[in-house]
């Protein structure tokens, strides 16, 4: 039984992912409780995962969740039933999280917590649209399918890392030159001023070139750009099967009805795109190329191009991206990324959201001490957005330029009543600006969605994202099928050619598995898993999962350094910092009480290891410091020194199939 549900301050819901298990469930307690009558039919579509029963059912659980966490601060983070359900709450810009599961808390945390980071990507801080646009409410389940299907399956996604696909340095060289004279290309749009473009093969990264002026691209929005990918693949391949887990018994996914004009609408989205046939692909994608973009917020079109609206970026520091991707050939994407509004305007109205939703928490507080600084930074973070826009004016249509200057007014507005409570200290006046502030809001939603999701973006310069495509399917068409074997088994990594990774592994007896990361560029080199060497047959991918599970529970309570063993393997993990000359960093810090508030250990839910350098190294910048992981699976009858010789050999070498000198590292 699995189910995500996401509320409102309301209680009201605004998008439901669940199973059929759930879904059946649900209507039970809803008979139970006389919410509906006893000869509904359970087999009945229409009657299924009526939000207002969902509304009513779990109404006391959210209304509690709201108060523990807008009055003492103090929110859930999971419950545990008798019956062995679990639940696990998440936060974002207000809006409430629950995932109802059987599953092990952590990984439900780290599910919900991927959850609210593609609601981010997708919706920004406005998560109210997933409960009228259907386009977003399917593309958000989409996604999430993609991150459980390929987080059990790729070794890169259950570390969140990249994996850079190997090939040798003129070939290297010769994409990254097809890429640039692409950006060249697109650039000439005058609308194109900053562009990303890369070539992702499979689930492993190519290339990557981007123009000058543009904002830097993180690891975890290419990550994001893989799961999408993933999207469209199942989507051109007519697998459109959407799947929570891959349990063949427990896999149906269900949405819940969105509004619509029409209960044939309504009943359609609910029961159909969550697990659609091709034909209901192909109604859901009709019509023009205009047309197709119109209906909703991404298209898949005749051409093969897909195009989105996405928000990209970390924290505080978000752009407003169009989304292209081209199909090079089976497996092998093109991804095109323009910047759709500058930085100052995406970023400044992300955060005015952002300071806006710890004002009104601190406001039901009545904390005007805490008040004051939250204000200072929503006033500094509306002042950046309205400058954005402002310097930017000749590039705005006429509805964004109205749209602010009603937001300036009431801004104006709004700012002078703060400006007075901080000066009174009045409690009272609290009141007078919770009853001013909702058309304020209204207002700042309306902006956002016309500068950083207006569909039109995606209209823009449609013709030359295809035609560039076609030229890069063209020119590296000699290499597209040597790139797909090279995706199932990347074996030649490295700068060396007499050295491939599987050599390399040979040099350390007893030596099965490893997976290193470096953590700065969060870039993977790890063995191709195969499964018909004698020594590796009862490596099993559950039994290297574990470990992976096993090394962050024991770095979530501090040890930055475990080794264990089972009755096959031996089993080993470390973390460790350098600064930037590869000398060792030792960390002095207690590290177990400040963790508890970090998240989950990865980059979909915030660059975990980053956070642990800050916390670990206070006084040091940040650009000083490097970070590395290494996970190593030994034979069962490796001893300790050994497994430790070969660790701190491994750390010290891999830069010989990386073809990136390192420094050794004291890794314990």
């Amino acid at each position: 039984m699995k189910g995500i549900l996401i509320f409102d301050h309301l209680n009201d819901v605004l998008f439901t992912k669940c199973n059929k298990k759930f879904a059946n469930h649900i209507q039970k307690l809803a008979k139970i409780q006389g919410l509906i009558s006893e000869n509904k039919d359970i087999d009945n579509d229409e009657s299924k995962l009526n939000p207002n029963i969902i509304m009513q059912l779990f109404s006391p659980i959210v209304t509690s969740q709201h108060v523990m966490a807008s009055q003492f601060g103090n929110s859930y983070t999971s419950m545990k039933c008798h019956d062995g359900t679990n639940m696990v709450f998440d936060e974002f810009m207000g809006y409430t999280f629950i995932y109802i599961s059987t599953d092990e808390v952590e990984l439900m945390k780290r599910t919900l917590g991927v959850c609210v980071s593609i609601v981010r990507h997708v919706c920004g801080p406005d998560v109210a649209i997933l409960k009228v646009n259907k386009q977003k409410a399917c593309l958000v389940s989409s996604l999430l399918n993609a991150w459980v299907r390929l987080r059990n399956h790729e070794q890169s996604m259950l570390t969140e890392t990249i994996e850079q696909l190997s090939i040798n340095t003129d070939l290297g060289v010769s994409i990254l030159k097809v890429l640039h004279d692409a950006c060249d290309k697109l650039k000439a749009q005058s609308e194109f001023s900053n562009v990303h473009i890369l070539i992702l093969v499979e689930q492993k990264f190519l290339s990557l070139y981007s123009s000058k002026n543009a904002h830097d691209l993180y690891a975890s929005d290419i990550l994001l750009m893989m799961l999408m990918c993933w999207v469209v693949n199942q989507r051109r391949k007519g697998d459109t099967q959407s799947e929570i887990n891959d349990n063949n018994d427990d896999c149906t996914d269900i949405l819940l009805p969105m509004n619509s004009s029409s209960k044939e609408e309504q009943i359609t989205f609910g029961s159909k795109l969550a697990n659609p046939t091709s034909e209901d692909i192909t109604n859901l994608f009709r019509g023009s190329r205009e047309s197709s973009i119109n209906e909703g917020l991404y298209s898949l079109m005749d051409d093969d191009l897909y195009s989105n609206l996405i928000l990209l970026g970390t924290e505080h520091d978000y752009t407003a991206n169009a989304v292209h991707i081209f199909e090079l050939a089976d497996g092998i994407n093109l991804i095109m990324i323009v910047e759709v509004t500058n930085l100052a305007t995406s970023s400044g109205l992300y955060d005015s959201f952002y300071y806006l939703n710890i004002i009104n928490r601190l406001q039901l507080q009545r904390d005007i001490d805490e008040l004051r600084p939250a204000f200072e930074n929503f006033d500094l973070a509306m002042k950046k957005a309205l400058d954005g826009i402002k310097k930017n004016r000749a590039n705005v249509s006429n509805d964004v330029d109205m749209c602010q200057r009603r937001l300036q007014t009431k801004w104006e507005f709004v700012r002078k009543k703060y400006l007075d409570l901080l000066k009174s200290r009045d409690p009272e006046s609290i009141l007078q600006i919770e009853s001013n502030t909702s058309g304020f809001t209204d207002n700042l939603k309306e902006l956002y969605r016309l500068t950083c999701f207006d569909k039109n973006f995606l209209k823009q310069g449609v013709d030359v994202l295809t035609t560039v495509g076609k030229l890069v399917r063209q020119k590296l068409n000699d290499f597209s099928d040597f790139l797909k074997v090279k995706a199932l088994k990347n074996f030649t990594l490295g700068s060396r050619t007499s050295l491939t990774i599987n050599k390399y592994l040979e040099e350390f007896p007893g030596l099965v598995h490893f997976i290193y990361i470096d953590r700065v560029t969060h870039r993977l080199t790890a063995p191709t898993l195969d499964f018909t060497n004698p020594e590796t047959l009862a490596l099993t991918t559950k039994k290297i999962w574990n470990m992976v599970k096993q090394s962050r529970m024991h770095l979530e309570e501090g040890h930055l350094s475990v080794m264990w063993k089972d009755t096959t393997f031996n089993y080993a993990y470390f973390l460790w910092f350098e600064d930037s000359s590869g000398s060792p960093l030792k960390c002095n810090v207690y590290l177990n009480h400040i963790m508890k508030n970090f998240p989950v250990p990865g980059i979909f839910c915030g660059d975990y290891y980053r956070k642990l350098a800050d916390a670990c190294f206070p006084k040091l910048s940040a650009n000083k410091i490097r970070i590395y992981e290494l996970y190593c699976v030994h034979l069962g009858l490796a001893t300790s020194s050994c497994v430790l010789e070969h660790s701190r050999r491994l750390a010290a070498t891999i830069w010989e199939v990386t073809g990136v000198p390192n420094n050794p590292a004291d890794i314990l």
